[in-house]
């Protein structure tokens, strides 16, 4: 099944969106999570993506460990979350507050075996593997270290150690409106054998079209943050243009905005 994760991405407590994953590029959209988080179920999303932007970029996240905590309890839901989780310890605890799935990239790197202890322990279908890259390089630590790895060589290392699930960002997309690369996407799942969730740039409802034919190399999903924020479609549109029981029925609806 192809699906769609809106993005609720926190940093000091509230909902921002960045450009490139730049800190100073932020814009806030919600000091209220949980409505955000209940907007997205109400309009029809069956995961939520969450990231802690302050645990990813190594600062004081408490803030946002309480928002993650409200969304948790407002919501039915999935949700995966990332940001920050640097040992299995930080995994158990994520879980412990309800996640259904966790997200790890700098560890994963860094620590190759702990990626392959946390899947052993809860389960490949649980950690998805977070490849953050620019030019088919691997960045890290909330993409402001250059890690100099290419990026289809660290999925298929981290296949080969048992993670299935991917979530793979063009950072040079990244909150630009800009359209994201369906093709390389699937050249990347193709290479590596991961199930890919593609991130980054999505702007139109073409983008998500284009994403779902690389359904049978092994797109499963994407991540829309930017363009549901600022109102390039709807959540409901985006859902109808990817179902498969329903393609093409109707034209797409665009939020004016």
């Amino acid at each position: 099944m192809f699906t769609i994760f809106p993005a609720i991405d926190l940093r000091g407590g509230r909902v921002v969106r960045l450009t490139q994953g730049r800190a100073e590029s932020e814009i806030v959209y919600s000091d209220d999570p949980a409505a955000i988080a209940r907007r997205w179920e109400r309009e029809g999303a069956a995961w939520l993506h969450i990231v802690n932007l302050d645990g990813a970029f190594g600062a004081r996240d408490a803030l946002n460990t309480r928002a993650l905590e409200n969304i948790l309890a407002a919501i039915k839901i999935p949700a995966q979350f990332g940001g920050g989780l640097r040992d299995v310890k930080a995994m158990r605890r994520a879980f412990d507050l309800g996640v259904s799935r966790v997200i790890i990239g700098t560890l994963a790197l860094e620590q190759p075996t702990l990626a392959q202890k946390a899947v052993a322990e809860f389960g490949a279908a649980r950690v998805a593997l977070a490849i953050d890259a620019r030019d088919g390089l691997v960045k890290t630590r909330g993409w402001a270290q250059d890690s100099k790895v290419d990026a289809q060589a660290f999925g298929r290392q981290m296949r080969a150690l048992g993670l299935t699930h991917a979530i793979v960002t063009d950072i040079a997309r990244d909150g630009m409106l800009q359209g994201i690369d369906a093709n390389a996407m699937a050249d990347f799942a193709r290479a590596t054998a991961l199930r890919v969730i593609a991130s980054g740039g999505v702007a139109s409802l073409e983008d998500l079209i284009n994403l779902r034919r690389g359904e049978p190399f092994g797109i499963t999903g994407v991540i829309i943050g930017q363009a549901l924020y600022k109102n390039a479609f709807t959540l409901a549109d985006a859902l109808h243009w990817v179902a498969p029981e329903t393609p093409r029925r109707r034209k797409p609806r665009y939020c004016e905005g």
